[in-house]
């Protein structure tokens, strides 16, 4: 995998283990010669791992809304900056590029982008591996969320374990070079199959 995407904050969260983490991750990606995708904003964690990433020379490519723009937190030193009207666009444009996709601790829109990541992964909309670093254990209430709509059914087994977690760089790129996509025409079948 050559091309990660991040989504991120656009706020740096109250602890200072989260700043530190996204370094650490930049500095994990840089040296596995991996180029960073993402939101293409200047602040939050998404400035700290794309400043880290350039500092080693990595290619740092942002895509952004004009509204986002015009707010000036668009970063201006990045290699690359894809000037978009919609967030529909600017994930669109995200998910093609990318070779795979790790969702760091956010808020809302990250929320937003790693679910619908997750779906097209699970649809074999593409066979991209979609993965979360759990800084802090800032993920483990969605991961308790799988876990139970799984249970009651509403999530199959094999697409809750394709699910990449984990709270250290180097494990979870490892994980994500042996991802293999779920087989989507078994799971259909028996949808098809169930009683109404």
């Amino acid at each position: 995998m050559k091309k990660i995407c991040i989504f991120c904050g656009s706020s740096m969260g109250f602890d200072p283990i989260y700043r530190e983490k996204a370094a650490e991750l930049g500095r994990v990606l840089a040296d596995h010669g991996c180029e960073l995708l993402y939101g293409g904003g200047s602040v939050g964690l998404m400035k700290i791992i794309a400043d880290v990433m350039m500092q080693r020379h990595c290619m740092v490519t942002g895509t952004i809304t004009q509204h986002l723009l015009d707010m000036r937190v668009g970063h201006p030193e990045i290699d690359k900056l894809i000037v978009v009207e919609t967030m529909a666009e600017r994930k669109k444009i995200l998910e093609d590029m990318a070779d795979g996709f790790i969702a760091m601790p956010g808020g809302i829109g990250t929320m937003d982008e790693f679910f619908e990541t997750f779906v097209l992964s699970q649809l074999r909309v593409f066979d991209k591996p979609v993965a979360l670093f759990n800084v802090n254990g800032y993920y483990d209430d969605i991961i308790r969320f799988m876990e139970r709509a799984t249970r009651e059914g509403f999530v199959r087994e094999e697409h809750a374990k394709n699910l990449i977690v984990s709270n250290d760089p180097e494990e979870l790129l490892a994980k994500m070079a042996q991802f293999k996509p779920a087989d989507v025409t078994k799971w259909v079948s028996e949808i098809k199959g169930q009683v109404q």
